[in-house]
């Protein structure tokens, strides 16, 4: 028995050029992710909701230490590439049981404390 459907073989093609065309459309201009992308996107996010939350406490217990004017003022006499250890190395930027410092709540919190008048 031989198949001879003159509409198949186009119909076939058809439909894996669809399924090509709709992919590309979908990831290109639908905003179609991967679940690895949707995850890191979810990550990043997640990160800099934590870091916005945090960077006023940062900030009030930079601001509740012994002689914080003074430590501002040290502060903005630092290196721009030195602020981010020293609110490291002074603790304000570590987060709840944690052990070291985030980093980009650091950054946050000196770029808040640079803006602080004492």
């Amino acid at each position: 028995m031989s198949m001879n459907v003159p509409w198949l073989k186009p119909a076939l093609w058809g439909a894996v050029l669809g399924a090509v065309v709709t992919m590309i459309v979908g990831f290109s201009w639908l905003g179609w992710v991967l679940g690895s992308t949707a995850d890191r996107v979810a990550r990043e996010r997640t990160d800099a909701a934590v870091v916005s939350a945090m960077t006023p406490g940062c900030v009030a217990r930079f601001m509740a230490q012994p002689k914080a004017a003074q430590r501002l003022a040290d502060l903005r006499q630092t290196d721009s590439w030195k602020q981010r250890e020293l609110v490291e190395s002074g603790g304000w930027a570590t987060i709840g049981a944690e052990t070291s410092p985030n980093s980009a709540l650091a950054a946050a919190c000196t770029e808040q404390l640079l803006k602080t008048k004492a």
